[in-house]
């Protein structure tokens, strides 16, 4: 695997954790934020284009996101 692809891998792991435990605190702070984060999904779509663009796939990763920071 090329040093860019690790680095993206790895930076893309640091923002998901960074983003999940800011979620949860906030949502401890102020109640409410994950049911508005998860009725926004139905505008978050992927801005790729061709063949690999997938709007559902990006929209299920973020209500993963959403349940696990429910728990």
């Amino acid at each position: 695997m090329s040093d860019t692809l690790v680095t993206t891998r790895h930076r893309e792991i640091a923002v998901e954790h960074l983003l999940f435990w800011t979620m949860r605190y906030v949502e401890e702070q102020h109640p409410g934020l994950l049911d508005s984060l998860e009725a926004s999904l139905d505008k978050l779509g992927d801005p790729g284009h061709g063949a690999d663009k997938d709007d559902d796939a990006v929209r299920h990763i973020a209500a993963k996101m959403i349940a696990g920071a429910r728990e």
